[in-house]
């Protein structure tokens, strides 16, 4: 029923086609979202339910808009309002307990805060039960950059513990369980141990990096590599519009003009920066810990000056003239 009523779509008659079906197919991401959402309102919650209607009038005239009104007149309705703190509540739920100095290992990675470090999570949690001494952390499969811990001691307050394998500066696109599962699976083909999830970041940006411009998808990026990469972007954007935001930034204000650029600029061009400036920071990184900057290889001209045979001593190196 949605096929019928999208642009492009062919049918079973040539004629019906229009005169060019596969440019009107184009849609973005938010035109379709359009789409379907008006669908929805306009077409399925008002069409008829033939012999699917209710037992209690089978031979009557209903749809899904019906039956909700009749739900709402028998039932009423209580409008309550969430509070922010529900995000959390219904993400996944692991219970471990936590090491000292490396924090809280989830599924494969491990995640750490300053807020560790302090006496009260130091030993087992005060729970009991199935899960008694373990302290629930809640992971969201969209985006396994965190992960989060709720205070013992004040409920309303969340605390976000840190993949350990993220450098202290800048920052990478959102990976999920999948990106996960091919990094561990990459670990175990290569018979890697690594010391710390520090060495895991290496093969993460590799995995991040086949983010390309759309003009390089054809020699780049297979189809499905592309359905993945735009898929796990759109997961990424909307864990991070789900999650409440920080109490200290909740009242502060943003531009308009700065969120139009950002909706403006095509979503693989950010994610080619971040990934990009994330590679850059690494390797900076890395050539910092060496201690001293590298030495700088000799001129091609001196090392042919070393190993040619056939260059005859100049006239200035006498050994008379040293005398």
């Amino acid at each position: 029923m949605l096929l019928e009523h999208l642009l492009g779509f062919t049918g079973t008659d040539v004629a019906d086609r229009g005169a060019d079906p596969e440019a009107d197919a184009v849609l973005t991401i938010g035109q379709m979202e359009h789409v379907i959402a008006t669908w929805i309102v306009k077409i399925w919650q008002n069409h008829a339910l033939g012999e699917y209607a209710p037992s209690w009038e089978p031979g009557g005239q209903h749809s899904p808009n019906s039956l909700f009104a009749a739900a709402m007149h028998q039932g009423g309705w209580a409008m309550q309002i969430p509070t922010p703190d529900l995000y959390y509540k219904l993400l996944r739920k692991h219970d471990v307990m936590i090491h000292p100095r490396r924090g809280v290992k989830i599924l494969g990675l491990y995640y750490y805060d300053p807020v560790l470090d302090e006496p009260r999570f130091q030993g087992p949690s005060a729970r009991g039960g199935r899960h008694g001494g373990r302290w629930a952390v809640r992971s969201d499969r969209r985006d396994r950059r965190k992960v989060f811990l709720q205070d013992p001691d004040d409920h309303d307050t969340w605390h976000d513990l840190r993949w350990t394998g993220l450098s202290s500066q800048g920052e990478i696109p959102a990976f999920s369980d999948k990106t996960v599962e091919a990094l561990m699976a990459d670990v175990r083909q290569r018979k890697l141990k690594p010391l710390g999830d520090a060495e895991l970041l290496p093969l993460l940006l590799e995995i991040l990096r086949t983010v390309n411009p759309v003009d390089q998808w054809p020699s780049q990026m297979t189809r499905k590599e592309k359905v993945a990469r735009s898929r796990l972007t759109a997961q990424g954007r909307a864990a991070e519009s789900d999650r409440p935001p920080p109490k200290e930034t909740a009242a502060e204000e943003v531009s308009p003009y700065v969120a139009a650029e950002e909706l403006a600029e095509p979503s693989w061009s950010r994610d080619v920066r971040t990934v990009q400036a994330a590679v850059d920071a690494e390797l900076r990184r890395r050539r910092e810990d060496l201690g001293r900057p590298p030495a700088a290889p000799q001129l091609l001209d001196d090392a042919l000056r070393k190993r040619s045979l056939f260059l005859l001593p100049d006239l200035d190196d006498e050994p008379g003239d040293d005398a």
